[in-house]
């Protein structure tokens, strides 16, 4: 049976090796799931949410061994690789399950004499879950908890750079006493993903990747009327106002862009200042990227890490490059960061000014430890800015002004607005996206609604 191995982009050893799932396992795991719809979706709701919360916990009690295993996967810095599961795991996996009742809930119509109306959401069936490396607790929690929680069977593909997340996922939901088939996890390849998706047996896919890759799934998935959650990216602007905290701004901007090394696909990769604070700003903000801690990610007093794998770096050395050579001017010396290496995907820090939309920086998603800054003149400036991107996902506004936020935000293309905050899913809050950053919603009471299909009920009485 062919193996698959996991680079680990802290020393590039082989950290994980694992056979892929042949057609006889994948056929097994379609059954089982299939097989296990009725029981699970006939238990009450509160007994669901309750095997789900001991899984949760499961994995809260593990986090720092998780963690550990998470930063040789992916490089985050261990100094950070926790919260991913205490903070944020933990947190939008108990809203969500929390919720459940009140998102489930009957919808009840007007009362008309003599008859009885109600709407009800019931479970899909099997929910298909694709899952990447970059935050994997946290993409796949938006959707593996709600499934499960609303009566649906989950069959779980993570990245295969961090396979040891699906793995820990199975080793919880059985300590906690899932019956056998609710919740199972595949390694495997392009190929059989594309045929699952195909499968009948599969009545919703929950993707969070590229571009390229919601367009596979969407192409596998024609030949079907197969509900697609795509989350797909982004490349989101900060619009830095003259009236905005300065400190403050500059401190949180810096982490919107470079925490997790810049790979987020909420990342702040695109700042517009304006002009009577642009010079303070760009000062500031060099300032506070030069004091990161550049190395191994195990060391506890690393605070970046290196990218998942050197091509990953090289795709951002040359969209700094091919800026530099239309004109941008890189304020950061990479000397200042010795563990920066070419060829390795060990990379400096960077923040590029007289950048503009011609340049690569400035409109694709870069996925690493780069910002672009412009100087804008006002609102309509930046606004036209913040809106020339075929990216749609969230989009950040630093004022002291509510309602000067509010206003603009109407006119911003995006699923998200943030004011004064970036980088960030509140768990009440319906996460999603415009033009190719994909469709679909998760978390919020929402994030159920795609997880489950309505079922009306008219009933006359005699």
């Amino acid at each position: 049976m062919p193996k698959f191995k996991t680079i680990s982009p802290v020393d590039g050893s082989v950290y994980v090796e694992r056979e892929v799932a042949d057609e006889a396992h994948i056929e097994a795991a379609l059954e089982n799931a299939r097989k296990a719809r009725s029981e699970w979706r006939s238990r009450p709701l509160e007994e669901r949410q309750e095997l789900v919360r001991k899984a949760v916990d499961y994995l809260l009690e593990r986090a720092d061994v998780l963690a550990k295993e998470l930063t040789w996967q992916m490089g985050r810095p261990i100094a950070h690789s926790p919260f991913e599961l205490t903070r944020g795991l933990k947190e939008r996996a108990e809203f969500m399950i929390g919720i459940a009742p009140k998102a489930l809930a009957d919808l009840i119509p007007d009362p008309i004499e003599g008859f009885t109306r109600f709407i009800r959401r019931e479970p899909l069936g099997t929910v298909l879950v694709l899952a990447p490396w970059n935050y994997p607790w946290l993409t796949s929690v938006n959707s593996v908890v709600p499934a499960l929680v609303a009566g649906n069977t989950v069959i779980l593909k993570m990245s295969t750079q961090t396979p040891l997340v699906a793995e820990r996922y199975q080793e919880a939901f059985d300590a906690a006493g899932l019956p056998p088939g609710v919740f199972q996890y595949l390694h495997t390849g392009h190929k059989a993903i594309a045929q699952m998706i195909a499968d009948e047996r599969v009545d919703f896919i929950a993707f969070t990747g590229s571009v390229p890759g919601g367009h596979v799934v969407v192409k596998a998935a024609a030949n079907r009327f197969v509900g697609t959650g795509l989350e797909l990216g982004g490349k989101d602007p900060a619009y830095v106002m003259e009236d905005a905290d300065l400190d403050f701004t500059i401190e949180n901007t810096v982490d919107g862009a470079f925490f997790n090394a810049g790979q987020s696909c909420c990342a702040i990769e695109r700042i517009y200042v304006h002009e009577k604070l642009y010079g303070d700003f760009v000062e500031g903000y060099v300032d506070l990227v030069k004091k990161y801690q550049l190395g191994d990610p195990t060391n506890p007093e690393t605070t970046l890490g290196p990218l998942v794998r050197t091509s990953a770096a090289n795709w951002v050395r040359e969209q700094i490059a091919e800026g530099v050579s239309k004109g941008a001017k890189a304020l950061i010396d990479p000397k200042l960061f010795p563990a920066s290496e070419e060829g390795t995907p060990y990379l400096a820090p960077q923040v590029l000014v007289d950048v503009n939309h011609q340049m690569s920086i400035m409109t694709e998603e870069t996925f690493g430890p780069v910002v672009g800054v412009m100087k804008v003149s006002g609102d309509e400036e930046a606004l036209a800015l913040m809106n020339d991107s075929r990216y749609g996902l969230s989009a950040s506004l630093w004022t002291r002004d509510l309602e000067r936020a509010e206003r603009l935000g109407a006119r911003i293309e995006t699923g998200t607005v943030f004011m004064n905050r970036a980088d960030y899913l509140d768990p009440a809050l319906a996460w999603t996206g415009v033009k190719d950053t994909g469709r679909g919603v998760t978390l919020s009471e929402l994030g159920y609604h795609q997880l489950t299909r309505v079922k009306s009920y008219h009933l006359r009485h005699r």
